[in-house]
């Protein structure tokens, strides 16, 4: 391999990890995040994430490079505008999700002898017997995919720019793909860690998915509001 493609590679990787730790991917993947008991769930979500992240920037991109076309800005930035209207529906039901059970907090024993306190719904149930609800791992790859597209555009304008044949575009795209789930293995992890530590206190625990909930549907808000008004979409769209 070129010494100098090497580098290239090493650059899309770096990029990679920043990119997954962009304002949006955070806070879309934290809504997740708040719903684990397990750090090691949310790391996992945090995976599905730059997986489906990924399947869409290489189908995508390498059709695009195959076809040398590129994506309208209209679609480009109203495929923006999707993660947008998304961050609110994260934040919104995640609000939702929280008021529509009937919390309470009681002593869970497992079998290994461990004791902590479980909130749970009994809307459904009678007795205190119960599974834990595991992290939608689904939920984390189509956002991962939705986050794809979206930023396809500019992914596709950068690899063109920096690799010159279709094989190279393939392992650049896929080595920031790599570097993306690197990221956001790392900053799930992070940011489970307070939604882990605050289960035994459920007034502090539910009040930080909430304020989760409330920032993701602020800033989806905030984001439509930027592309739709001050970058000109709607006009566009008119």
């Amino acid at each position: 391999m070129d010494v100098s493609f090497l580098s290239v590679l090493v650059f899309g990787f770096l990029m990679g990890i920043k990119h997954a730790i962009e304002p949006d991917h955070i806070i879309a993947v934290s809504t997740i995040a708040s719903q684990s008991k397990k750090i090691g769930r949310s790391a996992l979500a945090g995976v599905f994430w730059g997986v489906g992240h990924t399947t869409t920037l290489f189908i995508l991109g390498i059709t695009l490079i195959l076809l040398k076309s590129q994506i309208p800005e209209v679609w480009a930035m109203s495929l923006e505008f999707l993660v947008g209207i998304m961050l609110v529906y994260l934040g919104i039901d995640s609000l939702v999700r929280i008021k529509k059970e009937k919390i309470h907090a009681h002593a869970h024993p497992h079998r290994d002898g461990y004791v902590h306190n479980h909130f749970h719904s009994h809307g459904t149930l009678v007795t205190h017997e119960h599974q834990h609800k595991n992290v939608s791992y689904y939920k984390s790859a189509a956002i991962g995919f939705i986050h794809g597209l979206a930023g396809s555009a500019a992914m596709i304008l950068l690899t063109m720019e920096t690799v010159q044949t279709v094989w190279q575009a393939a392992a650049y795209i896929i080595v920031f793909g790599l570097g993306t789930v690197c990221g956001m293995l790392l900053f799930t992890t992070v940011l489970a860690i307070p939604f882990v530590m605050s289960t035994r206190s459920t007034g502090i625990h539910f009040w930080l998915a909430r304020v989760t909930g409330a920032i993701s549907i602020c800033f989806g808000f905030y984001y439509m509001y930027q592309l739709g008004v001050v970058e000109g979409l709607f006009r566009l769209w008119m």
